[in-house]
């Protein structure tokens, strides 16, 4: 830290050009008074819960766990979490925390791999585009439930002829209409029951009504003007909770992050008291929990996938969020905290959905299998559709939207917070003084970039990134960033940089942490990533195949995001001085920037001078060997 005069409080305001210039992004007391830190403990583990706790959660893993053996699941989720989740939490947030920049800087520890925090950055912007859309879809939705009845309650004059509040079949042997569960016509026998196409009010809502949906991604069609207008306020929320950064989105997730497990609380307690519930939950984790699931290699891949996912691990966030950390945070208990609770959040979200989904399948005469759906389905379709068969039907619906948009909206203050805190760390003299505008900025921007996706063709598009983009590429990045951090810059290294945060620590209690790190981790990743690759199949969007310059535009968008690893490395190469060895020796060790933040957080390993010798050596490797070998170690 600075060394004040006689006055510090004089020093510390008209010295610091941060105060000066009345940066509403920091405050006085910060540690860090030229890039600032989270008002409180608090604001940062909101935060973090808030980023990590996504829509997946709520609308993945308990299909997920339904599909694996129900209760059964939790094993190979849990193995996973410990192997995987927890140790690359810690990896990101402890990166970010040591030097505190955001996901590109950070890379000034492996020179050369910096193409990969470009690249995080990258694929934040794109899947951001698309976040911004489901908020939309939320908000449309929560302001639909805003009547009685439900709009999709019932086939009302939106509806086409396929609409029906159950599922029909007609006898061959007397041309009869009978609804499925009926008692009627019994002498019909099952091999002359034919099933007729239709559609349930809620699914013919979401194509013809919120959607408009067209026939294809090559029928873009108008845009859809109250998806428009969902998207701008969607934007404008976003970039009024993140016009002073941190500081104001640290408050805003008091609300938004706690908020959800209110909902997901009173969606349990009245879903369990529902005929139907139980069997329900039975499916979910209960007595149809199948163990002979564990055998099957496809339960472990979907375990490793959701818990990797699930914590955002790859995106960039949460180096960014743990930037703002003081330099001595103990962020290993804070990796403990926020993902134990990820993890609980996604189990206990199970139970809400599955409760219901149970009664929805006692009134249709069911299987719950039947009624169970993932993704958009499940958020807009069959939830939704539950949902209307409850008294004070337009409640418990204002309450489920709602809760997406609060959980979608944390997601997005940190994919925004990414993109700015690249740029403020990239370019301090050209954005410090201006991070307000450069919110507002980003905020227009995403929103004129998802305009394609709220055309009558957007969910082809949305489901195109999120298939293609938010994929198997994320593994690829994170296997780049293991590699970079615990083989070139060094794991021992690495470890060393922590305890100067946290402490020293015994041989022993890092044994865990270098065998996930080393070993463990990346093995699991690989064989995930070439399974993922070798098992591809082209996205579709329920029957509607995508044409071939959709699925080649969808392989553009990897290849943009690919492209800046092998790009930035031969950039630099070219940059650097020395013969192709020396080039990539110095690129391989960290440059001089890299370094806690403060000078008082830096000791004899990051002293300026030992700092310059190192820089010396790497332009001149024959001299100061020995003089410089200790800071290798």
């Amino acid at each position: 830290m600075r060394k004040y005069g006689w006055n510090s409080v004089t020093d510390l305001i008209f010295r610091n050009p941060a105060v000066v210039e009345q940066d509403p992004h920091v405050d006085v007391q910060d540690e860090n008074t030229e890039r600032g830190n989270w008002s409180s403990k608090r604001d940062y583990i909101l935060s973090m819960i808030g980023y990590a706790v996504g829509l997946g959660n709520i609308w993945r893993f308990p299909y997920l766990a339904y599909k694996n053996g129900g209760g059964a699941f939790l094993i190979p989720y849990f193995t996973m979490l410990v192997v995987v989740g927890i140790p690359l939490f810690f990896l990101e947030s402890a990166l970010g925390q040591f030097c505190s920049q955001g996901s590109i800087n950070v890379w000034r520890s492996v020179p050369l791999l910096q193409g990969v925090g470009i690249a995080m950055v990258m694929v934040t912007l794109i899947v951001s585009i698309y976040y911004n859309v489901i908020i939309a879809y939320s908000l449309y939705y929560m302001f639909a439930s805003m009547q009685s009845p439900l709009p999709w309650s019932r086939c009302f004059s939106w509806a086409d002829s396929s609409c029906s509040n159950t599922s029909i079949v007609i006898c061959n042997v007397s041309d009869v209409l009978m609804a499925n569960g009926s008692q009627e016509n019994n002498s019909c026998s099952s091999s002359n029951i034919v099933p007729l196409s239709v559609q349930s009010p809620s699914e013919q809502y979401w194509d013809r009504v919120a959607l408009q949906r067209s026939g294809g991604l090559d029928e873009t069609g108008p845009v859809v003007w109250h998806l428009a207008l969902c998207l701008l306020l969607s934007s404008l929320i976003v970039a009024a909770a993140l016009i002073r950064g941190i500081k104001s989105s640290g408050k805003v997730v008091y609300f938004t992050a706690t908020f959800p497990y209110v909902v997901i609380l009173i969606l349990l307690i009245r879903g369990v008291t529902l005929e139907g519930a139980k069997d329900g939950i039975e499916f979910y984790i209960g007595s149809q929990s199948n163990l002979t699931k564990l055998t099957e290699a496809q339960v472990w891949k979907d375990a490793a996938t959701q818990t990797f996912y699930s914590l955002s691990i790859g995106w960039g966030g949460l180096m960014t969020l743990a930037s703002y950390n003081n330099f001595h945070n103990n962020v290993f208990k804070d990796s403990f905290i926020v993902t134990l609770t990820n993890a609980g959040t996604s189990v206990l979200a199970g139970f809400a959905i599955f409760s219901i989904l149970g009664h929805m399948a006692h009134i249709y005469k069911i299987p719950v299998g039947e009624v169970v759906k993932e993704g958009f389905g499940l958020a807009f379709i069959a939830y939704p559709d539950a949902l209307s068969k409850l008294p004070i039907s337009p409640l418990w619906s204002i309450l489920f939207f709602f809760m997406l948009l609060t959980v979608g909206l944390d997601s997005q203050f940190a994919g925004i917070e990414v993109l700015t805190t690249c740029l403020c760390d990239a370019f301090p003299k050209t954005f410090k003084s201006k991070r307000a505008l450069l919110t507002i900025t980003a905020c227009s921007v995403l929103y004129l970039l998802g305009l394609p996706c709220v055309t009558r063709a957007g969910i082809y598009w949305v489901t195109l990134i999120d298939q293609f983009v938010a994929s198997w590429v994320l593994l690829v990045l994170v296997l780049f960033e293991i590699v970079g951090v615990c083989y070139i810059y060094g794991g021992n290294r690495f470890i060393k940089d922590i305890e100067m945060m946290l402490g020293s620590k015994t041989s022993l209690y890092w044994l865990w942490w270098r065998a996930c790190w080393f070993f463990i981790s990346p093995c699991i990743i690989a064989v995930i990533l070439g399974w993922s690759v070798v098992t591809f199949v082209p996205p579709t969007y329920g029957k509607q195949q995508y044409p071939a310059w959709g699925l080649a535009l969808g392989w553009c968008m990897v290849a943009f995001i690919l492209v800046w690893i092998p790009a930035v490395a031969v950039f630099k190469l070219i940059k650097a001085k020395g013969n192709p060895w020396k080039r990539l020796k110095s690129l391989c060790s960290p440059s001089e920037e890299w370094h806690p933040y403060l000078d008082v957080h830096r000791g004899e390993r990051y002293s300026e001078e030992r700092c310059r010798r190192r820089t010396n050596h790497q332009k001149n490797p024959e001299v100061n060997v020995n003089a410089i070998s200790s800071s290798w170690l």
